[in-house]
């Protein structure tokens, strides 16, 4: 269960929305992205999607995922992407550079295309930080991500 500043909370429930769902993962930092995905994968079932209207795609790492993200909405058959990523800090400003990739490129798919898409890429300073985002002690941002675009592609079902 996703938590807020209040603790646990419901899984968002999925309206009259067609089309499948699509988690895309990056690959660096196998272990926390497997949480992540586990997350949000568990997450879309409770809030109503099948498991036959997920699926799963991998890019090398968060600064490939906007380039997949959008050939995927561009397919025409998603109703939602949840993008998952861990970006650890290091020495150098590739950090920085491949945080702002993600973020914008995600942004510019999501808005061009109008396919909604559930921000999951972790941008943290060390592993304690990305463990704790990935089932610890802050939550699963993957579940969170996997809410949010429910949510979008609920209210895009239901305003169409």
């Amino acid at each position: 269960m996703a938590r807020s500043a209040d603790g646990p909370r419901e899984a968002a429930r999925l309206g009259d929305v067609t089309g499948d769902f699509a988690i895309l993962s990056a690959r660096f930092h196998e272990d926390l992205i497997d949480a992540l995905r586990a997350g949000a994968r568990e997450r879309l079932l409770e809030a109503g999607v099948s498991e036959d209207r997920v699926e799963e795609h991998s890019v090398p790492g968060s600064f490939e995922l906007a380039h997949a993200a959008r050939t995927l909405a561009g397919t025409g058959r998603l109703a939602g992407i949840v993008a998952l990523g861990v970006v650890i800090k290091g020495e150098s400003a590739h950090f920085e550079y491949v945080c702002e990739a993600a973020t914008h490129g995600l942004m510019r798919v999501m808005l061009d295309t109008g396919v909604p898409i559930g921000f999951g890429v972790l941008t943290v300073y060390d592993f304690d930080q990305a463990w704790a985002r990935a089932g610890g002690g802050v939550g699963n941002i993957g579940e969170d991500a996997a809410d949010a675009v429910v949510r979008l592609s609920s209210l895009a079902a239901a305003v169409a």
